[in-house]
């Protein structure tokens, strides 16, 4: 299906009160009752806690690099100054501090993820439509949304990872010196991603696996793939221009900047921490993890990476049940004195619709490239030259299937390399590939919606319906509201989410 540039290109007015109205309502729903909890939630008893030994000069140990540390104790600093916010407080994490204090900038960061993710879908394909449809995912996906809340590492490592794939996309739309500061901005993100947790290097060995397939397909079709070397067209895909990247480019971009930066961003945490030393960090810190075992008697919400593509196994953040009336929790929010047995949830889950659909939106874009793949090949074996002539070559160059195999790429890269790791993972392993599955949905649903075809523009318009439904349904879970033990069950669908 070709769809018409006047769709793609049209100014189209409600675009920009789309994004804008998809940021308002992410900032709001990240905010809203951001201390709730008067607690240290989840891993908020590492990241909070050693965030705040970096104010306080408390020399301490760390299983991940320190990146998201830093930011946290900025947001602490800063939380800590600000006039509000400070109704109640507590001491755990050795500072008499509000949740508050701790969370806000989590809340501040995760609230950019629909407009980065909006930007790299319209990056890829000039489609404001998108682009649109795009945000509108990432901004119901619950599993951002609840770790956007609570002081956690995860939501860094994919703004960072998404930051360095879109600058490197602007990169390959550029000349000259543009071209030079959006690699060298592409390699700070990488290097920045990686040093949140070590699994942020999945972004650059993405990247890698691109350029790979681009030089392979440019060789097998004769230095075809990439066209001349002017500017971008806007009929193509950005990464029709992987190849025009010369070898000091890719080196410095996706080498040499990604390494420095990430050795760089540990000089603060060595200078409280001076033994061990850096190497000798490294080492411990994959000790550390390769000492992990796995199963329910490690931790009762260890998942395997298979089971992330069905959300299996969300992992419960937050669990508390108030039913004593006239008892005060300090924990808990306050509730009016005639209440009945009230439980407070915080899942970390995906929002099902969006997840599931994903799931079957990447396969079913895996096996449109294996099919344009299957053909591209009987294509070429076809031994008369004088039918060759006549058929065309139905696999890339074409900006669709650069899209789909990006998307595809991305998603493995993220995804597989589990498969090797032997430790505890959790559903939350998943938030990088996870992007790239909403992406292949939001594609098909654009294409769907704007299709001539009557059933088919009714699909794209009945799963953005099923999105926002399930994500209201499910919204009481990603923020803790207060629910009862009847309107609990009924969002609790299958043993292996309680």
């Amino acid at each position: 299906m070709i769809l018409t540039k006047q769709i793609s290109n049209k100014s189209i007015p409600w675009f920009n009160f789309g994004i804008l109205g998809i940021f308002l309502l992410s900032v709001a729903l990240r905010f809203w009752g951001l201390d709730r909890f008067n607690a240290l939630v989840f891993d908020e008893v590492y990241y909070a806690k050693f965030a705040n030994d970096y104010l306080t000069k408390t020399p301490f140990f760390n299983a991940h690099p320190p990146l998201s540390q830093y930011i946290i104790a900025i947001g602490i600093w800063i939380g800590s100054h600000l006039p509000f916010g400070q109704d109640s407080v507590n001491s755990l994490t050795g500072s008499l501090l509000s949740p508050w204090d701790y969370r806000w900038i989590n809340a501040f960061t995760g609230s950019f993820i629909p407009l980065v993710v909006a930007a790299l879908a319209y990056q890829l394909t000039r489609r404001r439509s998108y682009a649109l449809i795009a945000a509108l995912f990432a901004a119901c996906d619950g599993l951002f949304l609840v770790e956007s809340r609570y002081a956690l590492n995860n939501i860094y490592l994919v703004v960072l990872g998404l930051l360095a794939q879109l600058f490197f996309l602007k990169a390959l739309d550029n000349q000259g010196n543009k071209r030079w500061l959006w690699l060298v901005l592409a390699g700070i993100g990488f290097g920045a991603s990686a040093c949140i947790k070590w699994n942020g290097l999945w972004f650059l060995f993405g990247t890698y696996l691109l350029l790979i397939f681009a030089w392979g397909m440019r060789l097998i079709q004769g230095n075809r793939i990439g066209g001349d070397e002017g500017n971008f067209h806007p009929t193509e895909s950005p990464l029709q221009s992987l190849t025009k990247l010369n070898f000091g480019q890719v080196v410095l971009s996706l080498a040499i900047i990604p390494v420095a930066v990430y050795s760089l961003l540990w000089i603060p945490h060595l200078l409280l921490n001076p033994t061990p030393n850096f190497w000798d960090m490294q080492k411990e810190i994959l000790t550390y993890h390769e000492s992990i075992k796995s199963g329910r008697d490690v931790h009762p919400y260890c998942s395997w990476w298979y089971s992330w593509i069905l959300m299996i196994r969300p992992v419960v953040y937050f669990y508390k049940v108030a039913e004593k009336k006239g008892e005060i929790d300090p924990v808990l929010p306050s509730l009016p004195e005639d209440f009945t047995k009230t439980i407070f949830d915080v899942h970390a889950m995906g929002n099902p619709a969006l997840w599931w659909l994903s799931t079957v939106a990447i396969f079913l874009l895996l096996w449109m490239l294996a099919n344009r793949a299957w053909v591209w090949v009987e294509t070429r074996n076809v031994s008369s030259m004088e039918v060759m002539e006549h058929l065309p070559v139905q696999f890339p160059p074409t900006a669709q299937l650069w899209l789909g195999f990006y998307l595809v790429v991305n998603w493995s890269a993220n995804l597989f390399p589990w498969i090797k790791v032997t430790r505890c993972t959790f559903l939350y392993h998943y938030m990088g590939s996870s992007v790239f599955a909403a992406l292949a949905l939001a594609w098909w649903v654009d294409r769907w919606i704007f299709s001539p075809q009557r059933h088919l523009r009714g699909i794209g318009i009945t799963v953005i319906f099923l999105i926002l439904l399930a994500f209201v349904f499910w919204i009481p879970v990603y923020l803790g509201l207060p629910l009862s033990p009847d309107g609990w069950r009924i969002r609790m669908w299958f043993p292996s989410w309680i």
